[in-house]
């Protein structure tokens, strides 16, 4: 398996699949408001619509945001799934709304929350729009896309709906609780930060919208509660090994921090990743007390960022990282690789895993 998992080109195949994505919102979400989709979205006003109010507030800051790029892996890990179940991906597109621009609006969200300039090499959208813009278009992709959803109901029956429903809530819920901790983390409210800790948050943050691609994607492939606990699960390893290796690539010189405005960056915020965490465990006092001060700094100078940098580096932190990401994908892929089918899709799947965790952008 592993040696025909290697054989695709992720980064290729998400390129291919970006287009298909990107229409598919764009058919939900037009880049030129009407009366017609404002009417299809919230049925006839009442009173009166101010339609170009809505498209300088929702549909500009909105289109600004999802044509700076992204990889799409999430709605291409929903689509992925399905097929490695054995069903047709195409019948289920438009639900590729749901785990994208959710995505991208607690990008938006975070940005504001962590006060971040640069965001896929442009300035942050609420440094362009306005935080009270930003706040609002960025939570309006939070519930935007239970309508395709909602469109969508006669494919399934109303017991594999409800459960779509729940997973859809269950993991709005556990979001706020991973970008809870770790606004909390950052403020230095977490008196002891442990891999364990680290580990929930990441489930939380990162692991939530591909825990949900995964599992709403079971289900509509009409898999049993075991196979979409252990797709969800599986999909989860995926978030918090993606995060760990956005970690790495933020203190590396890769083009992900470019896009953020540096190297560094969540050592300006203070953020405890599991290299701070590794690092604090096994330093020395002085190294372990010198990282946290420059952490609590919340400094933007390069000197001290480096100096950061170098000591987790020194004591082996980054590649420490490194593998236990890896190695959190291997696991979760045993319980996976017993209970799917053997097909193309699933050999792409594993590529995919293993992409994620690899890749230098």
């Amino acid at each position: 398996m592993a040696e025909k998992a290697e054989k695709y080109d992720i980064l290729a195949l998400l390129e291919e699949a970006k287009p298909l994505i990107d229409r598919t919102i764009e058919k939900w979400v037009p880049r030129k408001i009407s009366k017609e989709w404002l009417e299809s979205v919230c049925g006839r006003a009442r009173y009166e619509f101010d339609p170009e109010v809505i498209q300088k507030t929702i549909l500009d800051p909105f289109w600004d945001f999802l044509d700076r790029g992204g990889k799409r892996w999430r709605p291409y890990l929903f689509l992925l799934v399905i097929e490695a179940l054995g069903k047709n991906p195409e019948e289920y597109l438009d639900l590729v709304v749901m785990p994208e621009v959710i995505h991208n609006g607690s990008i938006v969200i975070d940005d504001i929350e962590d006060d971040s300039k640069m965001r896929r090499k442009k300035p942050c959208l609420h440094r362009i729009f306005g935080t009270d813009v930003a706040i609002n278009v960025g939570t309006w992709m939070f519930f935007f896309p239970l309508l395709p959803l909602y469109k969508n109901k006669d494919k399934f029956d109303e017991k594999t709906f409800q459960k779509i429903l729940q997973v859809y809530a269950q993991e709005m819920v556990n979001i706020h609780f991973g970008q809870a901790t770790d606004i909390g983390w950052h403020k230095g409210w977490g008196r002891e930060i442990t891999v364990e800790r680290y580990l929930q948050m990441c489930a939380f943050k990162t692991g939530t919208l591909a825990r949900m691609s995964a599992k709403i994607a079971a289900l509509c492939a009409g898999a049993s509660d075991e196979v979409v606990e252990k797709l969800g699960r599986f999909a989860e390893s995926v978030g918090i090994a993606f995060q760990i290796q956005d970690d790495v690539l933020n203190i590396s010189e890769s083009e992900l921090a470019k896009g953020k405005g540096g190297i560094g960056e969540d050592i300006t915020e203070g953020k405890r990743t599991l290299m701070v965490i590794y690092t604090l465990e096994k330093a020395r006092e002085e190294d372990a007390k010198r990282l946290e001060e420059i952490l609590d700094m919340h400094t933007r100078d390069e000197k001290l960022i480096r100096e950061a940098i170098e000591i987790m580096r020194r004591y082996g932190a980054i590649d420490f990282a490194k593998e236990f990401a890896r190695n959190l994908i291997r696991e979760t892929w045993k319980e996976v690789e017993r209970i799917l089918p053997e097909s193309e899709a699933k050999q792409k799947l594993k590529a995919f895993a293993d992409f994620l965790v690899e890749r230098e952008i």
